[in-house]
């Protein structure tokens, strides 16, 4: 999870991004062009992605499957602009991340990218609406506007009630819905998840899926998601298949 952590710790170099709220609806989300990606061990060097050549529109689902090893982790973190690929380049939303600086990648992340994950990664001694607050203050709210931001957002996960409950007390759904409703802290365009229905049982697991592709065709938002559950495919708006770090299928 570290990989996916965001950081304020330095924000010094400038970065000018058109604003995604412009970008019109048939604008491509995400453009990726002959993206390759090896790892060096002690004894062996070992390519994960090879020429990955992708297109994807905004306010669509996507959906990266394959089997395990395939490079579908891998390749959600070059998108993302947390790894760094060792060949080809990417764009998001209209802006090529792959010769930005480290700092510059930290902010382009902050502003336009909202992240769900397997594990939740919810703050235990926080209520909901506070692990709400804190993801919009990292992102520069006003603590003020923050707390009536969070409770908006839990309005649209359908957890208003659950605002002061700690996560202990909630059910595996109702913290993913948390955790969706944290991504979509700050408005950004693009959502990224990782196995975001693994850890949640076959209801809950479609509730979530069903509310992330109303958000995402209501509001205009793309959703990329790695993702083993076969039972989600109706959902999606397209699936890209992975196999030894290779795109052998788009299906639309």
């Amino acid at each position: 999870m570290t990989a996916y952590q965001l950081s304020l710790a330095d924000y010094s170099e400038p970065i000018t991004t058109a604003p995604a709220s412009l970008l019109p609806k048939t604008a491509l989300a995400i453009a990726a062009k002959g993206v390759g990606m090896n790892f060096q061990s002690r004894s062996e060097r070992y390519q994960a992605l090879k020429s990955v050549d992708l297109e994807l529109k905004s306010g669509k689902i996507q959906l990266l499957m394959g089997p395990s090893g395939s490079g579908k982790t891998t390749l959600l973190s070059i998108l993302a602009g947390i790894l760094t690929p060792t060949e080809g380049s990417v764009r998001l939303l209209g802006q090529e991340i792959t010769g930005m600086s480290r700092s510059q990648l930290a902010r382009f992340r902050l502003e336009n990218i909202g992240f769900i994950f397997q594990g939740f990664n919810l703050f235990p001694a926080l209520t909901a609406l506070e692990n709400i607050e804190v993801a919009l203050t990292v992102k520069g709210v006003r603590k003020n506007v923050a707390a009536k931001q969070a409770r908006s957002l839990l309005a649209q996960v359908g957890l208003t009630e659950k605002a002061n409950q700690l996560p202990r007390d909630l059910s595996g759904g109702q913290k993913q819905r948390v955790a969706i409703a944290r991504a979509l802290g700050g408005d950004p365009k693009l959502i990224m998840a990782d196995e975001p229905t693994a850890a949640l049982d076959s209801q809950n697991g479609h509730a979530v899926i069903e509310l992330l592709h109303r958000l995402a065709k209501e509001q205009n938002r793309t959703v990329l998601m790695v993702t083993h559950d076969a039972r989600i495919m109706d959902f999606a708006d397209s699936v890209i298949q992975l196999e030894d770090g290779m795109l052998k299928q788009m299906v639309s």
